[in-house]
C-alpha cells in the first residue's frame, strides 16, 4: 500500500509541476518545485524496497493462526 500510495503522490506532484511556470518566479512556485524535488529524491526511491518485500511472498504474517491475534 505504501508503494502504490507513493506512486500516486508522485503523479500528483507531476500534475502540480505542470502548472508551475518555467521560471518559477513566485516564492510559492519555487516552494512547490523544491517540495516535488525532495519527494522525487528522498521518497520515491523507497518504492522498490517496499515492492521487493511483496515480491518475496513471505508467509510470515499469512501463516499466523487467527487465534494468535
Amino acid at each position: 500500500m505504501q508503494a502504490f500510495g507513493h506512486l500516486v503522490i508522485a503523479w500528483a506532484w507531476l500534475d502540480v509541476l505542470l502548472v508551475v511556470p518555467a521560471d518559477a518566479a513566485r516564492p510559492a512556485d519555487e516552494g512547490r518545485v523544491r517540495a516535488a524535488r525532495y519527494f522525487f529524491h528522498y521518497e520515491l526511491p523507497k518504492i522498490p524496497a517496499w515492492l521487493r518485500v511483496v515480491e518475496t511472498r513471505d508467509p510470515t504474517c499469512a501463516d499466523m493462526p487467527e487465534e494468535a491475534f
